[in-house]
């Protein structure tokens, strides 16, 4: 008796048909969500060419740029959630054995799924109720508002198809329509039995407990911030609930926010059109026959990326793909070329365009200029710091002895190659520091540069290559930028039970000094970045620290730097680590040996984080020089 293959029982059937089905609707949602990240760069650079070109500033296409924005994010982290790119820390699954990380995916899109349904339920509450016009536009804010459930509605329909290969969750739809009404049944259960179990507990309790529980086990941050939320509303009065979508929608309503997409798909496009082929070449040129040369050139090429990238995870990925190989066939340890590029990748979120300041900035009602400036100084010792290390560590191993110096012409050849990626800082830090265009103007700006340099210059990027960029860079975006819109009512129960002034009240009595108040907050956002990706931390943290170091008299343009270099340093230790983890993945090595060779670099960072807290000169003089 023959038995049936199990693509040819109904339930491999069932499978192959909703994989199709989810397939083909996460392209139209994919599509769509990428037009709008094209579409609403474009809009920026409209204002501008109509502001400089024809002397005329128009009144609506920031607002429209906001709208469009906010649609993008909340429609397309659905494409997050089946394809499994949302940030989260995977300590757990990583630990469970095989048989038990199917249950366990399925736990994980159980919980989304409630998140899905929160958004759903109050997200269409809230546009109903909305009765307010856009002022530019004139638009009804139902209309803006109506983002969140339609995102809700995708997300759910998402996960009911099933996981598609190489994700971790139930790939069988009847288990992906189980997880849906799982998640409905969470929902209702926490409406029904909320108020009387909940009822007299600290909503901020409420609060940390489900949303740190549910990071611990593997739920994405953004999700398990919204869940937090949503239990912590749960005791209090039904309208309350609105609270969660209102805050979220308002957290994105921000121009200035859209300079992380427009920076990111500025970085996208230039990786696509050979940008950071010719800056990882001129950096061969000038320090490769160096002892350690290629670990050198790791760390200038990365300093050149950051000054048109302004994302780490995208450094880290894009040059790891270049160098990790190219070191391991040079003598070099994966698990030290895997580390280095970690520790190198951290200069995009100092030396400008940083997504970190751009983020801080926003967060603080800080000049991004004045912020982009002060990094300047922190960002080049943190490059040179890892370069002695390098130096020394090379030494000591014997990597990279024997590489042939460059002449003059070769150098100049790649210097010339370069240079049009080199002069995008300039035009950048300069044109935001003295107001000719705003952060997210000058990230619609990179991204026109990146396209015309890559395919008219270099004549590089093609039109596949450009949507393999806009799609990528539309992922980083929305795994970014989701957890800015979950994390504000988040802050917001955070605030209402005025944690903020106890925590400045408790700092403030037990720092007899400033500086003693730095190296404590110092030693506090270390701890925190240890368990919490940095802009998840920022949006949490920054509202709570910045009224507290003014109070101190400490500049908050020293302690954005501050803040960033803690933060990034998280991204590069356990558990969390998720510089290391890109890396590694690239470099096909072990992510605990990645982690063993990194200590030296941290330990260079840690040095360069106490001379930038304790020398405010450091990051503040270079401003008073250039004050406008």
């Amino acid at each position: 008796m023959t038995t049936a293959s199990p693509a040819a029982t109904p339930d491999g059937a069932l499978t192959r048909v909703a994989r199709k089905v989810g397939d083909a609707l996460e392209l139209v949602v994919e599509s769509a969500a990428g037009f709008i990240l094209v579409f609403t760069a474009g809009v920026a650079l409209v204002q501008v060419f109509f502001r400089y070109v024809l002397n005329a500033s128009l009144p609506w296409p920031e607002e429209l740029a906001r709208w469009c924005f906010i649609w993008l994010v909340f429609v397309g982290v659905s494409v997050g959630v089946r394809r499994d790119t949302h940030i989260r820390i995977d300590l757990l699954v990583n630990a469970l054995p095989e048989r038990w990380r199917t249950a366990h995916g399925f736990v994980v899109l159980s919980l989304i799924a409630t998140a899905a349904v929160v958004f759903v339920v109050h997200g269409f509450e809230l546009a109903q109720r909305s009765s307010y016009v856009s002022p530019a536009l004139g638009w009804s804010f139902r209309y803006l508002y109506a983002a969140v459930p339609a995102g809700g509605v995708l997300t759910l329909v998402m996960i009911a198809l099933g996981q598609p290969p190489g994700t971790r969750g139930p790939r069988h739809p009847l288990m992906g329509a189980a997880a849906v009404i799982a998640g409905i049944g969470i929902y209702l259960l926490v409406r029904e039995l909320g108020p009387g179990l909940l009822s007299g507990q600290v909503p901020s309790i409420i609060l940390m407990i489900t949303a740190l529980s549910m990071i611990a086990i593997g739920v994405p941050v953004a999700y398990a911030l919204a869940l937090g939320a949503f239990l912590a509303f749960a005791p209090k009065p039904p309208v309350m609930l609105l609270t969660i979508t209102q805050n979220m929608t308002s957290a994105l309503d921000s121009f200035i926010l859209l300079a992380i997409p427009f920076f990111i798909l500025a970085a996208a496009v230039m990786n696509a059109g050979g940008i950071t082929v010719r800056l990882v070449e001129l950096a061969t040129r000038l320090v490769g026959h160096f002892r350690g040369g290629l670990g050198h050139v790791n760390v200038l090429t990365n300093t050149m990326m950051a000054g048109v990238s302004g994302s780490s995870m995208a450094d880290a990925a894009a040059i790891g793909k270049i160098l990790i190989p190219s070191m391991a066939q040079r003598g070099y340890p994966r698990a030290f070329s895997s580390a280095l590029t970690s520790a190198s990748s951290v200069i995009a979120n100092l030396i400008p365009p940083s997504l970190g300041l751009i983020i801080y900035g926003a967060l603080a009602q800080q000049s991004v200029g004045s912020l982009f400036i002060a990094a300047i100084v922190p960002g080049l010792l943190l490059a040179a710091m890892l370069a002695i290390v390098v130096a020394i560590v090379a030494r000591r191993e014997g990597y990279g002895a024997g590489v042939a110096r460059a002449t003059g012409s070769e150098r100049m050849s790649a210097l010339v190659a370069a240079l049009p990626a080199l002069i995008l800082p300039i035009v950048i830090v300069g044109g935001v520091r003295f107001g000719v265009f705003t952060a997210s103007e000058a990230g619609a700006i990179a991204f026109l540069y990146a396209l015309i340099t890559g395919a008219l210059l270099y004549r590089q990027l093609r039109i596949r290559s450009f949507i393999a960029a806009v799609r990528d860079a539309l992922h980083d975006t929305l795994a970014v930028v989701i957890i800015i819109a979950t994390a504000a009512p988040f802050a917001w129960v955070l605030a209402s039970e005025q944690l903020p002034q106890k925590l400045a009240a408790f700092l403030g009595e037990v720092a007899p000094s400033p500086i003693v108040l730095l190296l404590l907050i110092n030693l506090c956002l270390l701890v925190i970045g240890l368990f919490m990706e940095m802009i998840a931390a920022m949006v949490i943290l920054v509202p709570i620290f910045v009224p507290t170091i003014m109070a101190a008299g400490i500049s908050p343009i020293q302690f954005g730097v501050v803040v960033v270099i803690n933060l990034v340093i998280g991204a590069l230790t356990p558990p969390l680590g998720m510089l290391v983890f890109t890396t590694a993945r690239v470099g096909g090595v072990d992510v605990a040996e990645v982690f063993r060779a990194i200590v030296p670099f941290l330990i260079g960072m840690i040095a360069v984080l106490l001379l930038v807290t304790l020398v405010p000169e450091v990051s503040l003089g270079i401003g008073r020089f250039l004050s406008p």
